[in-house]
């Protein structure tokens, strides 16, 4: 009789166990579908900008706005992320986020792109050599700003927030293509919050740039994906495919080994082509300077500049009327 009882309590002990596990996937389900309610503020991913006079040598924050490095001091080591970071004080006081490693430069590179394109981003600069108290000295350490004017917010997801849809987010799923960036998770979005004259803003920003300019992955496999891959490697990024062609008015990317979850299946030849008219307006000397400003070689700055015209030219190519009626 004692063990019916036991028996008894422990399958109901299970039961209870197994319905609540299943209330809260449930509620997950729930929680995921609920469509995006954003916070209160102006939500901003993209502002026309005069792309031919932007300084991609300063980047968003203009030259005005770089690093006193005449004095550095070490607040702590920043947790998150497979990247050593720190946070830091310059000599005037303000606080910044050091990044060394191979994601510095591509970072600070693909940054200026954004911005010369008008999209909200971060405000960084890349020091050739930095040495930390406590840390010590590191060659090229992307800083990144933490004004205290700025907020930050939750992520952003790319399928749920206020741009779904439109020519601003699919054009910036395009420059994820564009610069090979296969670190497509949410968690690299951020919001910023920003305390402005007219009123409190929204900025839907790419956090994370740093896997950029390489290549993406030689296979789609689930955990091989990752096999081939490759960031700051101005000759990878060279070689590096782009666009395969249309189909049914659908641009189709090379995006072979990017965990990408489907973000570029819905992107028509028109939002190709909204991009395009703002990639063509950049100068070559704009585009030297962002590669300058990222401290590479003068030698990894042609190929470089000479990689970003060439995808440029094939997103003319892919999105001409000629190529829209006929495919």
């Amino acid at each position: 009789m004692y063990r019916r009882g036991r028996l008894y309590q422990q399958t109901l002990l299970l039961v209870i166990i197994a319905l609540a596990a299943g209330m809260s996937a449930a509620q997950k389900r729930v929680r995921s579908s609920i469509s995006y309610k954003a916070p209160a503020g102006q939500a901003i991913l993209w502002h026309r900008v005069d792309i031919p006079n932007q300084d991609l040598y300063g980047g968003p924050g203009g030259q005005a706005g770089q690093p006193d490095l005449s004095s550095i001091t070490f607040i702590k080591r920043e947790t998150g992320g497979h990247n050593k970071k720190y946070r830091i004080k310059d000599g005037s006081g303000r606080i910044w986020v050091a990044k060394p490693g191979t994601e510095a430069r591509p970072e600070t590179a693909a940054v200026r792109l954004l911005h010369g394109l008008g999209y909200e981003t971060e405000i960084n600069y890349l020091v050739p050599q930095l040495t930390i108290p406590g840390v010590g000295t590191l060659k090229n350490v992307r800083l990144e700003a933490r004004p205290d004017n700025i907020e930050r917010l939750d992520p952003w997801k790319w399928k749920d927030n206020p741009f779904v849809g439109t020519n601003e987010l699919q054009a910036l799923k395009i420059m994820q293509v564009f610069l090979t960036n296969y670190d497509l998770l949410d968690l690299q979005n951020q919001v910023l919050a920003v305390n402005t004259p007219n009123g409190r803003e929204l900025h839907y920003i790419i956090s994370d740039l740093g896997s950029t300019f390489g290549k993406f992955g030689s296979n789609n496999l689930p955990i091989f994906f990752r096999f081939g891959r490759k960031a700051d490697s101005p000759s990878a990024w060279n070689k590096a495919k782009f666009i395969k062609g249309v189909k049914n008015g659908y641009l189709i990317f090379a995006t072979t080994g990017a965990k990408n979850r489907g973000l570029f299946k819905d992107i028509t030849v028109a939002q190709g082509r909204w991009l395009y008219n703002l990639l063509a307006q950049l100068r070559d000397e704009q585009l030297r300077d962002a590669f300058r400003a990222a401290n590479y070689s003068n030698q990894e700055i042609d190929i470089l500049t000479a990689a970003t015209k060439r995808r440029i030219v094939e997103l003319e190519r892919a999105t001409g009327s000629n190529v829209a009626q006929r495919k």
